[in-house]
Formats: structure tokens, C-alpha cells, sequence
């Protein structure tokens, strides 16, 4: 039985009013692109100003300035700034992004 798109729980259901991490790296985001795009999004938005969120994600999209970096610029503009921090050991890739103000 494969997975959809349905299936897939959102990445958070509250604000986080401290840094945390939001894994965009399961077998669902290997394959959907904007999904991972879209729930990097919305993890942001669920993160309180003065903190920030490790985006987890999948390897297979390679390093996300080719795909994510500018959406996020694109969404929050001056409101947020990242940056890239490692690739996992198993092949994920890092960026932590810190909420400058509220961004909802």
C-alpha cells in the first residue's frame, strides 16, 4: 500500500514558541517536492518570532538552495533568515530558520 499525500500528517498543529525541528524527510518527501516545500512553509509559520526551526530535508531533492532557499525568500522576505547547516549522515540536508518577526 503506498502512501498519498492524504495520508501525510501536517508537520506541526501549534506554534512553537522555542526552536525545534520539523523532519520533511520521510518517505513521502522523497518523492513530492512541493509537499516539502509547502510544509517547510508552514513550519515557519508555526514558529514564534525569536526562535527558529530546523528544516529536515529529504536527500533525494539534493542541497535546498537549488529549490527551497528562494521560495522561502520569496513567502517571508526580511521576516525570516536561514541558513544552511550540514548534510545528515544519511543524506538529509540542514537549514535552520529564524523567525525575525511573527510571520503569520
Amino acid at each position: 500500500m503506498s502512501t498519498t499525500r492524504d495520508d501525510v500528517d501536517p508537520v506541526t498543529d501549534r506554534v512553537h514558541d522555542n526552536s525545534w525541528s520539523a523532519s520533511l524527510e520521510e518517505p513521502i518527501h522523497r518523492d513530492d517536492e512541493p509537499l516539502v516545500i509547502e510544509q517547510a512553509i508552514d513550519a515557519i509559520e508555526h514558529t514564534a518570532a525569536g526562535n527558529h526551526v530546523n528544516l529536515v530535508t529529504h536527500g533525494e531533492h539534493g542541497h535546498p538552495a537549488t529549490y527551497l532557499h528562494a521560495k522561502l525568500d520569496e513567502r517571508f522576505g526580511d521576516a525570516i533568515a536561514y541558513e544552511y547547516v550540514q548534510q545528515c549522515g544519511c543524506g538529509g540536508h540542514v537549514t535552520k530558520v529564524r523567525a525575525e518577526s511573527n510571520v503569520l
